[in-house]
């Protein structure tokens, strides 16, 4: 099991933009996973994503631009 991160371990996406619109941050979770969650609402909890399934969910997305 993964533990939740700490308030200083969250970064902004890079895509992120200062307009308000939508952002995401994420925090590494060690070498084993990604959590990830809204920046707006940081209250709302956050999404742990394996690295394995993270990394074919970035490479899919990278593809598609």
């Amino acid at each position: 099991m993964t533990s939740t991160p700490q308030s200083g371990d969250w970064f902004k996406s890079s895509y992120s933009n200062n307009s308000g619109g939508e952002c995401i941050e994420g925090a590494r979770l060690g070498t084993v996973a990604m959590a990830i969650r809204d920046s707006k609402d940081t209250s709302r909890g956050n999404l742990t994503i394996g690295t394995t399934s993270w990394n074919a969910l970035t490479t899919a997305l990278k593809r598609e631009r």
